[in-house]
């Protein structure tokens, strides 16, 4: 990956970087390798939050909570019953990207699960009940740009961001059609990315394409994420494909 960067792709990307090596945890090396294996064991999720939010009180530094941001998405993403347990999971995610920020406002990764965490809960809520965050999500990507403009999960979050919001709200498909395919460009392999795509093109009526980018999702042999790729990318395609065959 570029700059040394391995993208973790997530329903929406997740990243392993050197920005996180120097961190005093332990667990922060483990939650690198988990986060691309938690479909052969999900309930280690359960353990790396309970470990990380110790460990935020332990050594408050910026790996850390740069950490506990990630988990917390993919906590909500894969291990939350509901609704509201997925909102709490990613109000604390994006509270400890909030704290990475502040600790270290050039760091990469924290803005970017702050981001991720910030746009996740918003889109949980509901895009029109939660457009007080938009601004600060929106802003979050043009740091991200900013900070790293060759890594796929940007152009992840800012795609799905202008799939998700209304258009007179200040989403616009053929934006997110364009992100999708940047990331593609720097990333053919992040299924996630895919996914987005296929969503963008059924709204313009590019249906003839969209099956086919979705039964790429389907047909992917090396995925970047292949945890991502099987709990969440590989089913959403299939019913999205099984959608359009019913329509």
């Amino acid at each position: 990956m570029r700059r040394g960067v391995a993208v973790i792709a997530g329903a929406l990307m997740l990243i392993v970087g050197a920005g996180v090596s120097h961190a005093r945890s332990p667990l922060v090396g483990q939650l690198n390798g988990v986060a691309t294996r938690y479909h052969e064991d999900p309930t280690r999720l359960d353990a790396l939050r309970e470990g990380l939010e110790q460990a935020v009180r332990d050594d408050p530094d910026a790996a850390n909570f740069t950490a506990l941001a990630r988990v917390c998405f993919l906590w909500g993403d894969v291990r939350a019953k509901n609704d509201d347990e997925k909102l709490a999971a990613y109000e604390r995610g994006r509270q400890a990207g909030q704290r990475a920020v502040e600790l270290e406002p050039r760091q990469f990764l924290g803005h970017l699960w702050y981001a991720i965490n910030t746009a996740r809960w918003g889109q949980t809520k509901g895009v029109v009940r939660s457009l007080f965050l938009l601004p600060t999500v929106r802003a979050e990507i043009r740091t991200l740009l900013e900070l790293a403009p060759d890594v796929a999960a940007v152009y992840a979050l800012a795609g799905n961001v202008d799939l998700e919001v209304p258009g007179p709200l200040g989403g616009d498909l053929d934006r997110a059609e364009t992100e999708f395919r940047k990331g593609l460009a720097l990333d053919a392999d992040f299924t996630g990315l895919r996914v987005g795509l296929a969503k963008a093109l059924i709204r313009k009526q590019a249906i003839a394409e969209a099956r086919r980018e979705l039964q790429a999702v389907l047909d992917a042999k090396e995925p970047t994420n292949r945890a991502d790729w099987t709990m969440k990318d590989a089913p959403e395609a299939r019913k999205l494909l099984d959608a359009l065959s019913g329509s």
